[in-house]
């Protein structure tokens, strides 16, 4: 995955660079109609409107509904076997842990790899296993902002190895993002930017 997400950043910078290298050898013949039809638009102008400046605020908008962490939270004294089957009914890898009574406070975060490694792995019973005995601490959270870029999340979850994000804002908790969210972000606004410099060169702007 790592792998992957890696190339697709470098991708993205290669073949922006090469299209605009393209533009700036084009014969002189084909400057005028090139540049006759998009004198107010600039590299930088181009690059501005990329994923280079989607946001992490994006990504929640456009998962609607979902982008709500209220019915994605269990609290700490649920059972790790309620979160866990919360998360097979929602088709999720995590839930934010809220204290009881306190829906906007974080308390921490619980994902299937705490499941896997504090529960299967050291033979405790999910049953009787507080979710709050297992979660990842607040004081040890990785969060990002909704205004976070979208390839420095990216960046962020793959340099420290996680594969969830809770999105914090100055309320408290607006949402939460996966690496599968970022990534899916990044390949449409990438196709995105791929039509943009193709009719950045027809002439299309």
């Amino acid at each position: 995955m790592q792998r992957a997400i890696q190339a697709i950043g470098s991708h993205g910078s290669m073949l922006k660079s090469a299209v605009l290298q393209h533009v700036s050898v084009a014969k002189p013949a084909m400057l005028p109609a090139v540049f006759s039809r998009s004198m107010s638009v600039s590299s930088a102008q181009i690059e501005e409107s990329g994923f280079e400046s989607g946001t992490v605020a994006d990504i929640l908008k456009s998962k609607g509904k979902s982008a709500d962490g209220s019915w994605l939270w269990c609290t700490t004294e649920d059972t790790v076997y309620d979160a866990v089957k919360s998360m097979t009914q929602h088709n999720v890898g995590a839930l934010v842990v809220v204290k009881p009574g306190q829906d906007k406070s974080i308390a921490g975060i619980v994902t299937e790899r705490d499941y896997l490694r504090k529960i299967i792995v050291q033979g405790r019973s999910s049953k009787s296993t507080k979710v709050g005995d297992i979660m990842t601490e607040e004081n040890k959270l990785i969060t990002v902002k909704p205004d976070t870029r979208v390839l420095q999340a990216m960046q962020l979850m793959t340099d420290k190895r996680i594969r969830h994000i809770p999105v914090i804002d100055s309320t408290g908790m607006v949402g939460m993002v996966s690496i599968g969210d970022i990534v899916r972000a990044v390949v449409s606004e990438h196709k995105e930017e791929l039509n943009r410099l193709n009719a950045y060169i027809q002439g299309g702007y």
